[in-house]
Protein backbone atom coordinates (compact mmCIF):
# COMPACT_ATOMS: atom_id res chain seq x y z
CA UNK A 1 0.00 0.00 0.00
CA UNK A 2 1.57 3.43 -0.87
CA UNK A 3 1.24 6.60 1.17
CA UNK A 4 0.47 9.85 -0.46
CA UNK A 5 3.13 11.94 1.69
CA UNK A 6 3.09 16.03 1.31
CA UNK A 7 6.12 17.44 2.64
CA UNK A 8 6.52 21.09 2.85
CA UNK A 9 8.40 23.58 5.51
CA UNK A 10 7.78 26.29 7.72
CA UNK A 11 10.16 28.44 9.97
CA UNK A 12 9.75 28.67 13.49
CA UNK A 13 9.43 32.45 14.68
CA UNK A 14 9.92 34.00 17.58
CA UNK A 15 8.10 32.19 20.55
CA UNK A 16 8.14 29.05 18.49
CA UNK A 17 5.89 30.06 16.36
CA UNK A 18 5.18 27.97 13.34
CA UNK A 19 2.67 29.26 10.43
CA UNK A 20 1.03 26.26 8.71
CA UNK A 21 1.02 26.26 5.22
CA UNK A 22 -2.11 27.45 3.62
CA UNK A 23 -1.78 23.81 1.91
CA UNK A 24 -1.81 22.25 4.82
CA UNK A 25 -4.66 24.28 6.39
CA UNK A 26 -6.88 23.80 3.03
CA UNK A 27 -6.62 19.78 3.41
CA UNK A 28 -7.09 20.36 7.25
CA UNK A 29 -10.17 22.61 6.83
CA UNK A 30 -8.03 24.86 9.47
CA UNK A 31 -9.46 28.36 9.77
CA UNK A 32 -8.42 31.23 12.10
CA UNK A 33 -9.11 30.81 15.51
CA UNK A 34 -9.66 26.48 15.10
CA UNK A 35 -7.75 24.61 17.59
CA UNK A 36 -5.19 22.11 16.61
CA UNK A 37 -4.38 18.57 18.67
CA UNK A 38 -0.53 17.98 18.59
CA UNK A 39 0.21 14.18 19.41
CA UNK A 40 3.60 13.46 20.20
CA UNK A 41 4.62 10.30 19.49
CA UNK A 42 8.05 9.18 21.50
CA UNK A 43 8.84 6.20 19.95
CA UNK A 44 9.57 7.29 16.33
CA UNK A 45 10.00 11.03 16.98
CA UNK A 46 7.13 12.50 15.20
CA UNK A 47 5.07 15.36 15.52
CA UNK A 48 1.31 15.24 14.47
CA UNK A 49 -1.30 17.58 13.87
CA UNK A 50 -5.08 17.00 13.39
CA UNK A 51 -8.67 18.69 14.73
CA UNK A 52 -11.05 17.76 16.80
CA UNK A 53 -12.91 16.60 13.91
CA UNK A 54 -10.32 14.62 12.26
CA UNK A 55 -9.88 12.77 15.64
CA UNK A 56 -13.45 12.20 16.20
CA UNK A 57 -14.05 10.19 12.61
CA UNK A 58 -10.46 8.57 13.27
CA UNK A 59 -12.20 7.28 16.47
CA UNK A 60 -15.66 6.45 14.12
CA UNK A 61 -13.33 4.55 11.74
CA UNK A 62 -11.69 2.46 15.04
CA UNK A 63 -15.01 1.77 16.55
CA UNK A 64 -16.95 1.16 13.03
CA UNK A 65 -14.74 -2.33 12.57
CA UNK A 66 -15.94 -3.90 15.69
CA UNK A 67 -19.95 -3.23 14.78
CA UNK A 68 -21.63 -5.58 12.64
CA UNK A 69 -23.68 -4.08 9.28
CA UNK A 70 -26.28 -2.26 9.84
CA UNK A 71 -26.67 -3.21 13.49
CA UNK A 72 -28.03 -0.73 16.58
CA UNK A 73 -25.93 -0.61 19.22
CA UNK A 74 -29.23 1.49 21.05
CA UNK A 75 -31.02 -2.32 20.53
CA UNK A 76 -28.50 -4.39 21.22
CA UNK A 77 -27.70 -2.55 24.50
CA UNK A 78 -31.72 -2.90 25.21
CA UNK A 79 -31.87 -5.91 24.44
CA UNK A 80 -28.97 -6.73 26.99
CA UNK A 81 -30.51 -4.75 29.87
CA UNK A 82 -33.50 -6.49 29.14
CA UNK A 83 -32.05 -10.09 29.92
CA UNK A 84 -30.19 -8.97 32.70
CA UNK A 85 -32.94 -7.52 34.38
CA UNK A 86 -34.84 -11.16 33.71
CA UNK A 87 -32.15 -12.40 35.84
CA UNK A 88 -31.74 -10.07 39.20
Amino acid sequence: MAINVTILTASVSQGGRIVLPLEIRQKLGIEVGDEVLLEWLEDSSELRLMTHKMRLQKAKKLVQQYIKPKASLVDELIAERREAAKHE
